[in-house]
């Protein structure tokens, strides 16, 4: 039995073939379950939003807390990616175009994204939008305004881990936030055409070691 609910369908005259699912609303992966698309493409329908900065589009992929989703590859249009509601984990996920944004937290806890990557965004790649520990390990970024954006305005602590990961051509930083209290560590990663690495990180809250810039 699936622990998901998916809605999918053809193509319209208005949207041409694609390789991959299309999906109409969103996949939901149960509390404490596993969604394994085993390199399936998923790509969001007219009704989840068309992958812009426009604001309010709905998520491929829900993860409730506990969720754990793997082994996807999300085409454009993306729409608001993945959502994340609390101690998820996101292995071997590729966003092939990030859309309004590729993995948005809302809910605190610990999410990890493992492997994987994400390029071509106009913003940020990942939003934190609640207190959270965020560890990104294995993972490859190119093309985008930022890695990592907390909320902006928002005070609560953010904890990101970042370890073993390539990021490239990013218009700001690597994580960007306005909370004195955040912190980051990042360790045996590579980053090539950032200007700033951290912007808005009490510079007692930052840890860094074996990187390499290239």
């Amino acid at each position: 039995m699936n622990n998901y609910t998916s809605y999918t369908g053809a193509t319209t005259p208005e949207q041409p073939p694609v390789d991959g699912e299309v999906v109409y609303e969103t996949i939901v992966v149960a509390a404490g379950t596993t969604f394994d698309g085993q390199g399936k493409r998923y790509i969001a329908g007219s009704t989840l939003g068309d992958g812009s900065q426009s604001e309010g589009q709905k998520p491929v992929f829900r993860l409730e807390r506990g969720a754990t989703l793997k082994n996807v590859v999300l085409g454009a249009p993306a729409a608001d990616g993945v959502h994340c509601y609390g101690d998820n984990l996101v292995e071997n996920v590729v966003w092939e175009d990030i859309g309004e944004d590729a993995l948005t937290i809302k809910a605190s806890g610990t999410v990890t994204v493992k492997g994987g990557s994400a390029k071509d965004g106009s913003d940020k790649v990942f939003q934190v939008n609640a207190a959270s520990t965020f560890n990104i390990i294995g993972f490859k970024a190119d093309n985008a305004g930022k890695l990592i954006r907390q909320n902006g305005g928002t005070s609560f602590k953010v904890d990101v881990f970042i370890d073993q990961s390539d990021i490239s051509n990013m218009d700001e930083c690597i994580f960007r936030t306005d909370s004195s209290v955040s912190t980051v560590t990042m360790t045996n990663t590579r980053y090539h055409n950032v200007p700033e690495l951290f912007i808005g990180v009490n510079a007692n809250n930052i840890t860094t070691s074996n990187n390499t810039e290239y």
